[in-house]
């Protein structure tokens, strides 16, 4: 691929730059990181969210960029290298033109996946690995794009950002169309729509889980927030999806519902109990503490099945997981065989066992909603033993500040001992953060206590269980880091715990 050639496939403005330029040099890659430019990149220099991509043109010019492609083309007027012939294409949207330029340098990938988005404030992550593993289970290749890990066409690899710039996608989904994929499957943030790093895919299925206070410090306001989630739904930007899948339960469904259908889509409710106009539907259900008994109704079938996933939260995104996958072509029996098989997410109700004779969760819960929906699950698990439950948490730095007051409410209002600690304070002082967390723990009444070392607070927790209680280890899930001011180190809440109890076993002998 070329100059002239790439240009024809993007949204242009105008263009620039000698004439006699050589256009028909192949292009050896796209590029919005300057410091990833060679010799016949193409640079998109666009205008993001904490920096202007625009600054570093002269820097990609230098690494030996072979056009600009740029949504300010007015700051390049000083660069007499354009008299030398360097192309320059100027757009209106530069992430859109990124994802154009990328969709075309990569083959296409998207026109041979079939996607499916979910977004939401919790559960995207489940969501998601549940979708690819019911598909894989009906021997499709999948690429996943989410949190914890990317996967292409089964090989694991480090996430980067929930969801990437669509430079980056375009090349996973090229990756796996190489290997035989068939289908994407990638979780959507809220900045992702709102910055159009999602533009170039046209979501065959779209999800939405739930809607709970998170982000704030980006969108400022809730209903911000919503009208992000909702660019997945709607048509305004991105193309309608031909299925929108939606939790009845929430709130926000209904108008989501009705934005779906003006824009063209088929609406799928999903939902629990005899929820109104719900199209999936667990109608009843019994939780164990490995997972839960469901009596599933569907307007393609109905059955009893056994889930290894526990809680009923986890049960929402099972239903979210099945009415994706049935949407994009699974049968409702090769669904119900494969319930049994599906293993919880890494990070999420993640069990540590050290041989202990109490519970220990490690789970990614971050906000005052879904810290209540894990308690909530302890306190089904403690509730016939009489025991406790005991929650470690903290909020995060350099992130919406009102969430924290909630977030202490949220853990004391059911534990029956919270330690509040330290969850990537980043910039901020964590005895700053803390302080901002106390008064929903005072209001809540709980037994607390405050310890801003992350592991010194596990060590306290689990110190404090007794037989029968159930640790809750709260904020960071699957994540490897911990973020400070100015460096980030090493920090696995299951390895810290695991630790942790090894030096409590060599006392009390619990693990021989």
């Amino acid at each position: 691929m070329n100059w002239k050639e790439l240009v024809e496939e993007v949204t242009a403005v105008g263009a620039g730059g000698d004439p006699g330029g050589d256009f028909a040099q192949p292009i050896t890659g796209v590029e919005y990181d300057s410091r990833k430019v060679r010799p016949g990149s193409v640079f998109v220099a666009m205008k993001g969210g904490s920096t202007d991509g625009n600054r570093y043109a002269e820097k990609a010019i230098a690494a030996g960029a072979l056009g600009i492609v740029t949504d300010s083309a007015q700051k390049f007027d000083h660069l007499l290298v354009f008299e030398d012939g360097l192309p320059i294409l100027e757009v209106e949207h530069g992430r859109r033109a990124l994802a154009q330029a990328s969709a075309a340098f990569f083959g296409h990938p998207e026109r041979k996946l079939a996607a499916t988005g979910i977004t939401g404030t919790n559960g995207k992550t489940t969501t998601a690995f549940l979708i690819e593993a019911l598909l894989n289970a009906a021997a499709r290749k999948t690429v996943l794009v989410g949190t914890i890990e990317y996967h292409v066409a089964g090989e694991v690899r480090p996430s980067v950002h929930t969801t990437p710039e669509s430079r980056d996608l375009f090349e996973l989904m090229a990756e796996g169309v190489s290997r035989g994929a068939t289908e994407l499957v990638t979780e959507v943030s809220s900045h992702a729509l709102d910055q159009g790093r999602a533009a170039g895919v046209d979501f065959d299925v779209a999800v939405f889980t739930n809607l709970t206070q998170d982000h704030l410090d980006y969108h400022g306001s809730m209903e911000k927030y919503f009208a992000a989630k909702r660019l997945l739904f709607d048509g305004t930007v991105y193309p309608a999806p031909r299925v929108a899948v939606l939790n009845a339960h929430d709130p926000r469904a209904r108008e989501l519902a009705a934005a779906a259908r003006k824009a063209g889509a088929e609406v799928r409710l999903y939902g629990i109990g005899q929820i109104d106009k719900c199209d999936w539907r667990v109608a009843s259900y019994s939780l164990r503490p490995s997972g839960a008994e469901l009596e599933l109704e569907t307007p393609v079938g109905s059955a009893k099945v056994i889930s290894r996933l526990a809680g009923e939260v986890n049960i929402l995104n099972l239903l979210a997981a099945l009415t994706a996958a049935h949407a994009r072509g699974v049968s409702f029996a090769d669904l119900v065989e494969s319930i049994p098989h599906l293993k919880p997410v890494p990070g999420r109700f993640q069990s540590v066992d050290a041989g202990q004779p109490f519970t220990v969760i490690v789970d990614y819960a971050h906000t005052d909603d879904a810290l209540r929906n894990l308690i909530a699950l302890a306190r089904q698990m403690t509730a016939q033993q009489g025991t406790r439950v005991i929650t470690v948490f903290g909020c995060g730095g350099d992130r919406d500040r009102t969430k924290r007051p909630k977030m202490g409410l949220a853990a004391g209002k059911d534990s029956d001992f919270a330690v509040a600690t330290s969850d990537n304070p980043r910039s901020e002082d964590p005895s700053a953060i803390l302080a901002e967390i106390e008064p929903g723990l005072k209001a809540s009444g709980v037994r607390y206590t405050i310890e801003p070392d992350r592991a010194a607070a596990i060590s306290v927790a689990l110190k404090a269980a007794k037989t029968g209680d159930v640790v809750l280890i709260a904020g960071k899930g699957h994540e490897k880091e911990q973020i400070l001011a100015g460096r980030t180190i090493p920090f696995d809440d299951a390895e810290a715990a695991l630790s942790a109890l090894a030096e409590l076993g060599s006392k009390m002998d619990y693990g021989s």
